[in-house]
Formats: structure tokens, sequence, C-alpha cells
């Protein structure tokens, strides 16, 4: 398939994990990708595998929770690659601990780096998104967002990537802009062995408690959820915005 031929996509967090899965898929399916990272060598790996496959990918070193980082990485992208016509808001990290022994630090920088950043990246990429009347966000929520223990600020931050998902949607949809949410289950990364290696267990067998109550009786990969942004930031969804999708194996 080719429905992203002639797009550029901007895609954070995208050295591994979910933002790796994504970056590879928009690119297999034509788009143009700035895989954007906390340094482009950090990002450089995604890129090669892209370039491997014969997709056309650059990579960007960038701090997207610094908002003047992002006006600067985003100038340079459209200034190298034409334009910026979808955005991933993937970029994300853990804090994890019970809120009574969760020092504040932990909160602002799960806050700033899950939630503020897609503020950021968002309120960046509409100027060019608005001028061109077209564009697709996703952001990256999570089940979590319903509530999880040892999780206060990532579950908030991801609570909150939901509420500016509705509310960019309203604002945006005049200019022809899908805006959307992407809410997964426990996907297997390295962000899930760091929970598990938390509460004392191997990624493994946290990977096998969770499947035992999961209806799929499986835990999901990362291309699992970056089919699901591909569908999201192409036309084949051109009449959905403003949605959460959760990807879940049935959990309920």
């Amino acid at each position: 398939m080719t429905r992203f031929a002639g797009k550029v996509a901007v895609v954070t967090g995208a050295a591994q994990g979910i933002g790796a899965a994504t970056a590879l898929r928009l690119a297999e399916e034509g788009a143009t990708v700035a895989v954007v990272d906390l340094s482009a060598e950090r990002a450089q790996g995604t890129v090669d595998a892209i370039t491997a496959k014969g997709g056309s990918a650059r990579a960007y070193g960038c701090d997207v929770a610094d908002y003047d980082a992002v006006e600067a990485v985003f100038a340079s992208v459209v200034e190298e690659l034409g334009a910026i016509h979808i955005l991933v808001n993937n970029a994300g990290i853990t804090r994890d601990n019970l809120f009574f022994k969760m020092p504040k630090a932990d909160w602002d920088a799960v806050l700033t780096v899950n939630l503020t950043s897609a503020y950021n990246c968002s309120h960046v990429a509409q100027k060019y998104l608005v001028k061109q009347k077209y564009g697709k966000i996703v952001s990256l929520s999570s089940r979590s967002a319903l509530g999880n223990r040892g999780q206060a600020n990532y579950a908030a931050a991801k609570a909150g990537i939901q509420g500016l998902t509705a509310t960019l949607a309203i604002e945006l949809g005049p200019y022809n802009i899908n805006v959307n949410a992407v809410a997964p289950g426990y996907i297997a990364t390295s962000m899930t062995a760091a929970t598990a290696e938390r509460v004392g267990a191997t990624a493994e067998d946290h990977q096998a408690q969770v499947a035992e109550r999961t209806p799929l009786r499986r835990v999901g990969q990362p291309e699992e959820i970056a089919s699901v942004v591909a569908f999201l930031v192409s036309d084949d969804a051109s009449y959905v915005s403003g949605q959460t999708l959760y990807v879940n194996g049935g959990a309920r």
C-alpha cells in the first residue's frame, strides 16, 4: 500500500518500541518520516531500518519537552523534507511509584514528557497544518488513563492526552485536521519490561501474568499499535476525529 505517498510524518520518541514500529509502518506505506528522539544518534537506528527496506527517513534530535527546540526542529523538517502532514506524539517516560512515595520531581518529569510535549509538538505543528488546511495528529494515551496502581503521574498525563485530543479535534476540525488518540494496553516494550522489574518480575513472567487476564490471552506488540496509528492518520479515517481508541486485547 502507498496510502502516505507524498506525505511527511513526524514521529516522536521513535528510537524504539511503539514509536519505531510506527515510523517503520508509515514509511512502508510511502511516507517520508522525520524520526525524532532525544538525539539524532538515538533515532538513526530506526532510520537505518527504514532505508534498508527502501523507505525514506531522516533522524532528528530534539527534547520535545522544550518548546523552542520543537519549533526549531519542526522548521528544519519543513525546510528539508518539504512539509509536515502527519504528527504522532509518542514520546513518553515512566517514573512509577505509589503516590505517597512519589517525589514531585517524578510527577513533574512524567507530566512534562508525556503531556506537555504533546502540547508543544501539536501547537507548533498546527501552524503548518492550518495553513495547508490538511493534517493528521495522533497522540499516544494509555489504558493507565483509567487508573493504575503506582502510576498516578502517568495516569494523569495519559488522561490529559485524551482531553487534549478531544479539544483539538473541535478547534482544528474546521481546518481539515483530524486529531485522535490511541490508548494501548500492555505492549511488549522496554517500558513495560521496566514495569516488570519494578514489581520484582522478569519481563516474560510479567507478560504471562497479564496475558492470563486478557481476553485474547496474550500481550500486544508494537506493530499492532502502529497499524492502528497508521489507520487513524490515513484518509481511510477521514471522518474519524476526537476519538481515543483503546487497543488492549479486549481487557475491560
